[in-house]
């Protein structure tokens, strides 16, 4: 069995999947990776199902596998090299046994995703890998830790990247407390230009803006209640804070929507200082615009391209059949 050593890692190095359901009663939400699309990309070049994948928040670290080893590198850009060559982003790249895999700042966005084939096997609780510090499920990964893998090779390829780590438009729906907001507090909050405010983490994000906050009807007597992942949640002073992966089940906040599906990678990959504006859709807008993780991957499988590789990085260039086809060896030369 092929191991991940992990030399150096970032502040916030952890193992995620797609998250544990079922579980709100007993206060844990779903959690996982806090830009899920990034394990879809990653289920997508590795044709495979997925353990576990480390996530990356701003910074990667330095990994060693103890066996030639491929890998995905997926979510928001990183700067990433092996023995000092660059490797693109977005695709599968083979690292040989004992080679030092760098990743190092993000370039645009917050959360990168290394993955290995067939994905890291760490034991299970509730049904997945994931770390959730809130809830108590694990802790941040340091250097010197090891893991699992599956490990093997496969086809060397790269992928499209949905663009998502930049702000833009954020689409919500109206929910059970958005009616506490007047029609002119509403409206407002769809015309304001909002920017993602430096205090975030996996359970959620502020959003800075200019003006008065936006208050609710009764905002200070409000009973807490259920509350779920891209709850739009307005706090004391009327700021919005979109809730995240790891946010908690019960809140007292007034919400005046929720984010979609679709849209939450936007909230969990803008960078601070990202532009950011919402927009109100009916439900059944945002029903149409749902997509299940299996057919995501379906979809982003169409826009793989085989990764092709520089012949100065090929130690073994003579070993591959560059040329055939052109004679049979019985042609007539003039």
């Amino acid at each position: 069995m092929t191991q991940i050593i992990i030399q150096s890692g970032g502040p916030h190095l952890s193992l995620q999947d797609f998250g544990r359901l079922g579980h709100f009663a007993s206060g844990i939400s779903v959690g996982g990776a806090a830009d899920p699309l990034a394990l879809c990309e990653a289920a997508a070049l590795l044709e495979g199902a997925l353990g576990a994948s480390l996530e990356m928040a701003g910074h990667g670290g330095r990994f060693r596998f103890d066996e030639t080893c491929d890998v995905a590198l997926t979510g928001a850009p990183m700067r990433a090299s092996v023995e000092g060559k660059p490797l693109l982003w977005g695709a599968v790249h083979r690292i040989e046994k004992g080679a030092v895999l760098e990743i190092g700042a993000a370039e645009r966005g917050v959360y990168g995703y290394l993955t290995p084939r067939g994905g890291i096997l760490s034991d299970e609780i509730l049904g997945s890998r994931s770390v959730q510090s809130s809830a108590g499920i694990g802790s941040a990964i340091t250097g010197g830790e090891s893991f699992r893998v599956r490990g093997g090779a496969g086809a060397l390829v790269k992928l499209r990247q949905q663009d998502r780590f930049s702000g833009g438009l954020i689409r919500f729906v109206r929910g059970s407390q958005s009616h506490l907001f007047d029609g002119a507090t509403f409206a407002r909050f769809e015309e304001t230009g909002f920017k993602r405010d430096p205090r975030g983490n996996r359970q959620g994000v502020a959003l800075a803006f200019d003006g008065i906050g936006f208050a609710a009807e009764g905002q200070l007597s409000r009973v807490s209640d259920f509350i779920t992942v891209g709850d739009i949640q307005m706090t004391g002073d009327g700021r919005p804070y979109v809730l995240l992966a790891d946010c908690q089940t019960i809140g007292g906040y007034p919400r005046i929507g929720t984010v979609i599906p679709a849209d939450l990678p936007k909230i969990a990959q803008a960078g601070v200082g990202a532009p950011l504006r919402f927009a109100a859709i009916s439900l059944e807008e945002a029903d149409r615009l749902y997509v299940p993780h299996d057919k995501e991957i379906q979809a982003m499988k169409r826009n793989i391209e085989p990764l092709v590789r520089d012949p100065h990085e090929i130690t073994d260039l003579l070993a591959y059949q560059l040329i055939d086809g052109m004679i049979t060896g019985d042609e007539e030369w003039l």
